[in-house]
């Protein structure tokens, strides 16, 4: 094999194509010239990406500036991200989909690991895909390219599930597509509420960046549902959570819930540090507290940015702008994320702003390793089983307060 067709190879297998047009043919010649190896190439051609992607200009291709080109990737991957302009992302096109599937979509949360302190949630797939277009979601890379799949049959299927009724489970439907965005579409929330009112040993938890509560606000919920939103800065919302519901919408539906007696609860799940973190993150714990009452509110749980390789690999593939890899990737556990010195920073700061809900709000890490625990909240546990137990009580304790017809405080 010649160099041309070495050349040609290494470009197929990189991600060479998705650079604009005009720096492919600059590039080619470039890595022509110079004799690039497969290595070069793939190191060469991520960077420019995420350099563009970031927003930063391109210096010129030539092999005196191949280290000023590395040196300058390096220091903007150290420096915080600063958004002084909102980017402008061309929303995706999402197709609808009906299908019918043979068993409900019930299982392990699917970025549940051994290796990081996990509540061992169990997840039901009411819709698979997602109509949000967060640059960092993981949701991109479980199914078919902007595609949402509604299942037909998803309320037969859910009625067909067996569970042991001397057994407490806890069961989200956020983690294969926004719980809220879609309303009642083909009666899911109609049918998981149901569900939830004939298994009263089921702990189900919504998640959501919508602020689409209509079901919510007109039908008798049930009480052991709680309904939970993820909150980051409206800086973060603006740049890197397309499509959703803002900071302040998000929190008013928060609140026209919890006015119904319904729990709710706040995902601080990813974090992201970024110029003028701390006063935003601080800001948004500020205004929960003195917007509810702690005893309505179930938990807090608090994480950061993790990637598996797919979900860099999707990103880097987008033409669009996002900051959201600019920062110091560190392998953890198989993933991508924070050096552990920077996740401590993040999380010891919100956990601290919430100082008054300490003592009546169950907070937690999702997804982070055993040893960030007690430096981060004073208290650990030795086993994912014992996290999950600690975690069903606490909740089982304010839905059955619930049950008793405790109303939040005025505050509200």
């Amino acid at each position: 094999m010649n160099y041309e067709q070495k050349l040609q190879y290494s470009l197929e297998h990189s991600l060479f194509k998705h650079l604009p047009k005009k720096l492919q043919i600059e590039y080619r010649e470039f890595a022509k010239k110079e004799k690039l190896s497969f290595q070069n190439i793939n190191q060469t051609v991520t960077m420019l990406i995420d350099l563009l992607q970031w927003g930063e200009k391109i210096p010129p291709l030539k092999s005196s500036n191949l280290k000023s080109l590395q040196k300058l990737y390096e220091e903007h991957k150290l420096k915080q991200k600063s958004y002084t302009q909102k980017f402008k992302v061309t929303p995706k096109k999402v197709k609808l989909r009906q299908v019918k599937k043979e068993s409900i979509g019930f299982g392990f949360c699917p970025v549940a690991s051994p290796k990081t302190r996990c509540c061992n949630l169990l997840t039901l797939d009411a819709v698979e895909g997602c109509g949000f277009d967060c640059s960092y979601c993981s949701i991109q890379t479980f199914y078919g390219e902007n595609e949402v799949r509604f299942i037909t049959n998803f309320k037969q299927n859910l009625q067909s599930l067996k569970l042991n009724p001397n057994e407490l489970y806890h069961i989200g439907t956020g983690q294969s597509s926004d719980s809220l965005m879609w309303g009642d579409r083909n009666g899911i929330l109609s049918a998981l509420n149901q569900f939830a009112k004939e298994n009263p040993n089921i702990i189900l938890e919504f998640k959501s960046k919508s602020d689409n509560i209509h079901f919510f606000l007109h039908n008798e919920i049930a009480k052991n549902i709680i309904v939970t939103w993820s909150l980051n800065p409206q800086t973060i919302i603006d740049n890197e959570e397309h499509l959703t519901a803002s900071l302040s919408q998000r929190i008013e539906a928060a609140k026209k819930v919890a006015q119904k007696g319904i729990l709710v609860g706040f995902h601080f799940h990813p974090m992201v540090e970024y110029e003028n973190w701390q006063k935003e993150y601080a800001h948004i714990a500020q205004t929960l507290i003195e917007n509810f009452d702690p005893n309505i509110v179930a938990m807090v749980s608090i994480g950061t940015l993790t990637f598996i390789k797919p979900v860099i690999k999707k990103i880097r593939q987008r033409d669009f702008q996002t900051k959201i890899l600019q920062m110091p990737l560190q392998s953890s556990n198989g993933k991508l994320t924070y050096p552990k010195e920077i996740k401590l920073r993040l999380f010891k700061h919100l956990y601290n702003s919430f100082a008054p809900w300490h003592q009546d709000v169950f907070f937690y890490l999702c997804m982070e390793d055993h040893d960030l625990w007690r430096e981060v909240f004073g208290r650990e546990y030795p086993t994912n089983e014992s996290f999950e137990l600690d975690m069903k009580l606490h909740y089982k304790a304010k839905i059955d307060r619930c049950k008793e017809g405790y109303k939040p405080s005025l505050k509200l």
